[in-house]
């Protein structure tokens, strides 16, 4: 009824998206952040009406930069262009391409217990070669271009392999550093390396100047916003099928590629005992 009568003041607003997950690509049956998946509630977020502000929620190991980066140019494209400012609320982990994100917010509030920074770029992978040829295994290679059998896992790892990998890894980290340093600014303690993959917990991110302060997402909103102020969930559209089903091809096709996810999710989460 308020919002047909026209003198009396609507109460302030903030739209809160959850950026819950680990990055990249992603499928339907183990989806992950992307830009193009993300990229509705986003544009949502910040169309509706003048929110007095944009919440992020984040919980992420990280994963793809390229997508933490698109996120993070997405979100700070229509923050400045309608000039409205963007809080971070970290849960258990905001690390790699997770910070990457809370780092398009102009604050980042964290936990006590909150596990922030890892600002590196990681390679991992297996190698088998010892494993094949107590089994008689011979793995048989044919390319054109060099390197075309980069960090082959069936193979000897090779120095010249590593040094390439280093190569590729470090405009990667520059990019990364570069946007840190971006957005945090002066906030950013000197006389520490930020820079070398640590990870802070809590105030600890807060005494380096990674974080702003301890704080959760309802409080702090009401302290800043008034204690009216409405918290509105964007969440993902889905579409008819999307909710009832889908059909047994793409089931199975499906689950193979979510089960690859799965392990490769639940291997970034362990890094940081989650």
């Amino acid at each position: 009824m308020r919002k047909f009568i026209p003198f009396l003041n609507k109460p302030p607003f903030v739209p809160v998206i959850r950026l819950c997950g680990s990055i990249g690509g992603g499928n339907r049956f183990s989806p992950s952040l992307s830009d193009a998946a993300l990229a509705p509630q986003i544009e949502r977020a910040f169309a509706r009406g003048k929110p007095a502000a944009v919440a992020l929620v984040i919980n992420s190991p990280g994963g793809s930069a390229v997508q933490s980066s698109l996120i993070a140019a997405r979100i700070r494209r229509l923050a400045d262009e309608k000039n409205i400012p963007v809080h971070a609320f970290v849960e258990d982990v905001a690390a790699s391409g997770g910070y990457w994100l809370a780092c398009a917010a102009d604050n980042i509030w964290v936990d006590n217990s909150s596990l922030v920074g890892s600002i590196g770029v990681i390679f991992s992978s297996f190698g088998f070669p010892g494993l094949m040829a107590k089994h008689g295994v011979e793995r048989r290679v044919h390319t054109a271009g060099t390197s075309k059998s980069l960090a082959d896992p069936f193979l000897p790892e090779k120095p010249e392999d590593v040094a390439r990998l280093k190569a590729l890894q470090e405009p990667i980290h520059e990019a990364f550093i570069a946007h840190v340093k971006s957005r945090r600014g002066r906030r950013l303690a000197t006389g520490t390396d930020l820079f070398n993959a640590d990870i802070w917990v809590g105030q600890g991110a807060v005494d380096v100047g990674l974080a702003d302060g301890v704080a959760h997402l309802v409080p702090k909103m009401q302290a800043l916003y008034g204690n009216r102020v409405a918290l509105r969930l964007i969440g993902e559209r889905r579409s008819f099928l999307q909710r009832f089903g889908v059909s047994a091809g793409s089931l199975a096709s499906g689950m193979v590629a979510g089960a690859a996810a799965e392990v490769e999710e639940r291997a970034l989460w362990s890094r940081y005992g989650l």
